[in-house]
């Protein structure tokens, strides 16, 4: 089973915290220097913490809103938590890291999409959504990762909001965690920079990136652009994370037989080790005219995956209802090496070093604590 007791620290939802402007105001004191931006013109800085690239004037945000231009400097979210939660690390979700384990995911407030259908709407859209919002507790890294360890946690993940754009605030709770043995991960919209990337790899293990769509229509609704998650799909896999791809199935909107086969094929042209999760769609927020998705239609996106020569796809969301495709195989013989229920581990049979015990082929991942190199 996994393990832990997936018991929340603190509710991973807080109460509403009052008017936009003044969580605004309360995030505003909660702010250092940022790391990832740069000087252009007088005044004027550039943001490089995600795709957007915002041009901040002075006394402007940028299309977070979390991130600001305070006299010429850029100031960024720091020393908060809206929602902090130990879980199993199946339900980031990865599947390739450390089966069983729990991990200890923090969130802050913002995003740089507004996604219709986003079912952490409550924190990622907090400055734009007055019925949304969550009021801010305090916290310093060290406290983060103290709590970590006392809650017997294997990972340390920055998720619930966008973690690009407060990318310098996960770092120092990383850096802090790596030397205790904590592995790290983000889980990301993907609309990455090759700096951001750069400056969190250090401290960073895996990388969960949403693969929304395939067509620059639907993506530029959610506002984001596909090309920026593609490239950051190969260039996070190109720098070494343990990159896994995530697909919200949403009929009527991503989910055609065409859609289908060229985000298969998206993903298989970077590597066809990179497990693809297609995960169910539930009327949620502001989007709730398509209907829920169907284990059959998870299970002919699986068939889609496996079609493109995927070696890893799984369908989540609906456990009990997908066939093997909850499960872990190995491509070359065929053995059952992670049995799963949801997100309880029954059988895992992946040594640290990551062998089939069947045929000792290597499954890539992240299957030990201890670094092992390139996946």
């Amino acid at each position: 089973m996994a393990g832990g007791n997936g018991r929340a620290i603190t509710p991973l939802i807080s109460s509403a915290g009052g008017s936009s402007s003044t969580l605004q105001t309360a995030l505003d004191l909660r702010t250092v220097r940022g790391d990832l931006w740069h000087v252009e013109g007088p005044g004027d800085v550039r943001c490089v913490a995600c795709g957007h690239r915002c041009l901040i004037r002075e006394g402007r945000r940028g299309v977070c809103k979390v991130r600001f231009n305070d006299a010429g400097v850029l100031k960024v979210p720091h020393g908060y938590v809206v929602a902090l939660q130990c879980d199993p690390i199946e339900k980031k979700p990865f599947f390739h890291v450390l089966p069983g384990a729990d991990a200890l995911t923090f969130g802050m407030l913002g995003c740089d999409f507004h996604c219709g259908y986003c079912q952490n709407w409550l924190t990622s859209q907090a400055l734009r959504d007055g019925a949304a919002g969550s009021t801010p507790t305090p916290i310093t890294a060290a406290a983060i990762v103290d709590l970590a360890s006392r809650r017997g946690a294997a990972a340390i993940v920055s998720s619930y909001n966008e973690p690009l754009i407060t990318a310098e605030w996960a770092t120092e709770v990383f850096r802090l965690g790596r030397p205790h043995g904590f592995r790290t991960g983000m889980v990301s919209n993907g609309n990455a920079t090759p700096e951001v990337l750069d400056y969190i790899r250090p401290w960073t293990d895996a990388f969960k990136i949403d693969l929304k769509a395939i067509d620059e229509r639907p993506y530029r609704t959610l506002g984001g652009t596909l090309q920026h998650v593609l490239d950051s799909i190969r260039l996070a896999f190109e720098r070494g994370f343990w990159v896994e791809i995530v697909t919200l199935l949403v009929p009527g909107f991503n989910d055609g037989n065409d859609a289908l086969r060229r985000m298969a094929d998206a993903i298989a042209r970077v590597s066809p080790a990179i497990p693809w999760h297609v995960t169910a769609f539930h009327q949620d927020y502001r989007m709730t005219e398509p209907r829920n998705t169907t284990a059959d239609d998870l299970m002919q996106a699986c068939e889609a995956g496996r079609s493109a020569g995927l070696k890893f796809v799984y369908a989540g969301n609906l456990p009990g209802r997908v066939g093997r495709w909850e499960h872990t195989w190995c491509p070359d013989c065929g053995a059952l090496l992670v049995e799963r229920f949801g997100y309880s581990i029954l059988q895992q049979r992946i040594g640290a070093a990551g062998d089939c015990p069947g045929c000792g082929s290597h499954i890539p991942g992240i299957w030990g604590r201890e670094a092992r190199g390139r996946w």
